[in-house]
């Protein structure tokens, strides 16, 4: 996406607070982050995973104090994040509150005049410059305003998984492609850790990946059967369709003996098979 072509998207975001004095040590044992290593200010994206290894939430942490943190999660997966958080908080002296907030998605560009109160956030999506204003519904003077379909689109390009779609209960972390900047290898133990470090010292090898599917012949949609040499090897898990000078672009989980560049078929269109982006 070229800077003149920059735009920005009103969305909604669930936002747990954590406070208190045991804050910081209670989400270093809880999440994929090195949260001790974050001064007042920084932000990271980590995985909350269920004690078997699979993924309960990917979020954005920032430390907003030396014992205040808020995560920022998908609409409509706070509540879950929150019930999570509270699973393991016996005898911890920190408090957990969750709001939804509004967010002006900026793409595009990656610096914008921030209004007092706002958080300026890395949003880390692959190939896409932008900002994400957390605590405002003004989008920023001289913008464009984004469709809902142009964002989606965005997101899609750039691989990354949303909750309830690429991200369920099911979900291994290595098959998002996001574990390099959601995980630390080096912080020590936290729930979930077993299955993703055993995961990592076998380079990654897990039954299938998230890609990037591409269609000049037809749309695609969720939940359609992603098909090579006549067998099904994966599944439609977000899509938009195709609008003037895009192509339908897509994101499925795909079967790891299929190695992109690849061609496929979806709903007897044919389709490519392409890696997701890297940071």
């Amino acid at each position: 996406m070229a800077e003149h072509d920059a735009g920005a998207a009103l969305v909604a975001r669930d936002v747990v607070r954590i406070d208190g004095t045991d804050a910081a040590a209670y989400l270093q044992g809880q999440l994929s982050q090195d949260v001790l290593a974050l001064d007042v200010g920084d932000a990271a994206w980590t995985f909350v995973l269920q004690p078997q290894g699979k993924v309960d939430a990917w979020c954005r942490l920032t430390r907003v104090a030396d014992e205040a943190f808020l995560a920022d999660v998908d609409a409509g997966h706070g509540e879950a994040l929150l019930t999570r958080l509270r699973r393991f908080l016996l005898r911890t002296k920190a408090e957990l509150s969750m709001t939804t907030e509004p967010m002006i998605a900026v793409r595009g560009i990656d610096t914008v005049s921030v209004p007092e109160g706002v958080l300026a956030l890395a949003p880390a999506w692959p190939g896409v410059a932008g900002v994400d204003l957390l605590g405002t519904d003004i989008v920023p003077e001289g913008l464009a305003v984004l469709t809902a379909e142009a964002l989606e689109r965005l997101r899609i390009e750039a691989g990354v998984p949303a909750m309830g779609a690429e991200l369920t209960e099911r979900t291994i972390p290595a098959e998002a492609g996001v574990v390099e900047r959601s995980v630390s290898f080096t912080k020590g133990c936290f729930t979930g850790q077993e299955l993703v470090a055993r995961i990592d010292s076998r380079g990654g090898n897990v039954p299938r990946h998230l890609r990037l599917l591409r269609s000049e012949e037809g749309n695609l949609a969720v939940g359609a059967e992603v098909s090579v040499d006549g067998h099904v090897v994966g599944e439609v898990t977000s899509a938009v369709p195709a609008a003037g000078d895009h192509a339908a672009v897509a994101l499925a989980y795909v079967g790891r003996a299929v190695e992109p560049p690849a061609d496929a078929v979806v709903d007897g269109a044919p389709v490519q098979v392409r890696e997701l982006p890297r940071l």
